[in-house]
């Protein structure tokens, strides 16, 4: 498992996360405060508070690709 904190606050950033996220078989999840959401989840992300910085969690064994991508996030 890595980690790496993103900053979605715009709804078009949303959009673009989802598309990236959803193109890898992995678990990947957000963590807001005590909140978790399914990364692959647009709905779910809306319902966290994307004023503040999100920690992002990918459960696999070769993530590096992964992070390399969400790192435009950052």
């Amino acid at each position: 498992m890595k980690s790496i904190t993103v900053s979605l606050e715009m709804a078009q950033k949303v959009k673009e996360f989802v598309n990236v996220t959803q193109s890898f078989p992995c678990e990947i999840l957000l963590k807001s405060g005590k909140f978790v959401v399914d990364a692959k989840s647009i709905l779910g992300i809306f319902s966290l508070d994307l004023s503040k910085p999100i920690t992002v969690e990918v459960y696999s064994n070769d993530c590096d690709e992964i992070i390399e991508q969400l790192r435009k996030f950052s």
